[in-house]
């Protein structure tokens, strides 16, 4: 085994799982991580897939209660239907305009500068959601309606750009359409499982030809138990924080953030991928 390569491995999978669930951008974090440790080529894309993986069984284990009761209510219980039905409406608007632009995006914005650009003006939309009057119409996931499900995918559909942030887009969306901060939290978890294993599996399949699994097995092994282990501390952590505080922290860290790329890559410090 590659030490250096299973070093970056971790390092990646620690990154994906803090921050998959937070807003402030996965995607975004993991191409700047990546490029700064060189690992950032098709194979490095393909692995930050596979690792999204390990996040997503850290959600399913938190919420398995919730899980399991949707599961074996389907066929007779309407509120599991219902539940069921909201993430496939609010999964069609990503999954329809990623085909459609899903390339042309990642030509055009999956480098570090357009991810900091991103993370700064996601910042100021997060700023501008905390300082509007926040009237709560919904409380629980449970409360939501097929209605609010499609306005919620749109909201995360702008997640395609990267440094947005999948989890920020449909949370702030959700506090804009009335919905507590658990709730609009918690929704933006459970969108997060059938969005991001087909996404997955569509992407792993489109690159197929890139994997080697007997190599590769490792590496991924790493990476996808370092974002379980990330992804379930962040999870919990956050429920626990938006209890008592709002999100405005989460966009002065994206400020911050995005600045240091920028100032990096203008003053020519750090060598980021051509922007």
């Amino acid at each position: 085994m590659d030490l250096l390569l299973a070093f970056k491995a971790l390092i990646l999978g620690i990154v994906e799982g803090l921050t998959e669930f937070l807003p402030v951008s996965s995607t975004g974090h993991l191409i700047l991580v990546g490029d700064l440790l060189h690992f950032n080529d098709d194979k490095g894309k393909v692995f930050e897939i596979v690792i999204q993986m390990g996040a997503i069984f850290a959600v399913c284990w938190e919420y398995r209660v919730k899980i399991i009761d949707v599961i074996l209510g389907l066929p007779s219980q309407r509120a599991a239907q219902k539940f069921v039905l909201n993430l496939i409406i609010a999964f069609i608007p990503l999954a329809s305009l990623g085909l459609l632009f899903g390339s042309t995006i990642k030509q055009m914005f999956f480098k570090p500068v357009p991810v900091a650009l991103a993370f700064i003006i996601g910042a100021f939309i997060i700023i501008w959601a905390e300082k509007r009057e926040h009237k709560i119409t919904i409380q629980d996931v449970d409360d939501l309606q097929p209605i609010d499900a499609l306005k919620l995918g749109l909201a995360q559909a702008f997640a395609l750009i990267p440094g947005t942030s999948r989890s920020g887009a449909t949370i702030i969306g959700g506090l804009l359409l009335g919905l507590s901060r658990k709730a609009a939290t918690e929704f933006s978890f459970f969108l997060a499982i059938p969005t991001l294993i087909i996404a997955s599996l569509y992407d792993l399949y489109k690159h197929r030809d890139l994997l080697d699994i007997a190599t590769d097995a490792p590496y991924f092994a790493i990476g996808m138990v370092a974002a379980f282990i990330s992804a379930y501390l962040a999870t919990k952590g956050l429920l626990r924080y938006i209890s008592h505080n709002d999100f405005l922290i989460f966009a002065w860290y994206r400020i911050a953030f995005g600045l240091i790329v920028l100032a990096t890559a203008y003053s020519g410090l750090v060598q980021w991928t051509v922007n």
